[in-house]
């Protein structure tokens, strides 16, 4: 398979990147604004929290903007959801209904180990510097 789509696989990661950092910037909008089939937490110091990262660090993640920091943080409140919300009706992931979390906090740690990648804000920022400035 690699012969096939390993000449996308920038291309492929971006996607992931993209996708993954649009749909948990939702769960964010949910909890922050209360839109899409959602009640607001802001009385609740935890759902603020929550929708504070998952908002600011889903659209970080999908634009490619400092993407190891926000998917590693990203990462380490999925594992706290899954512990705090998840682990405490039962060990399996499938029978406590944790997969998301379970995979989206995965996700995210991959994603903090590889960065932002080629398609990326970061991407843009960095050829900016080291653009050669022309004189005259």
């Amino acid at each position: 398979m690699d012969r096939y789509l390993g000449k996308y696989s920038a291309f492929l990661y971006a996607a992931l990147r993209l996708v993954a950092g649009l749909l948990f910037a939702c769960h964010g909008t949910q909890k922050l604004f209360g839109v899409l089939g959602a009640q607001p937490e802001l009385s609740d110091p935890e759902g603020v929290t929550a929708g504070i990262i998952e908002f600011v660090g889903g659209s970080m993640i999908a634009l490619g903007l400092a993407s190891s920091y926000a998917a590693f943080v990203a990462s380490g409140e999925m594992a706290v959801a899954y512990f705090k919300a998840h682990a405490t009706r039962g060990l399996w992931p499938i029978l406590n209904r944790g997969e998301l979390a379970a995979v989206y906090s995965f996700l995210f740690l991959y994603i903090a180990s590889r960065g932002s990648g080629s398609f990326s804000v970061d991407t843009v920022i960095a050829k900016r510097r080291t653009r050669p400035v022309h004189v005259g």
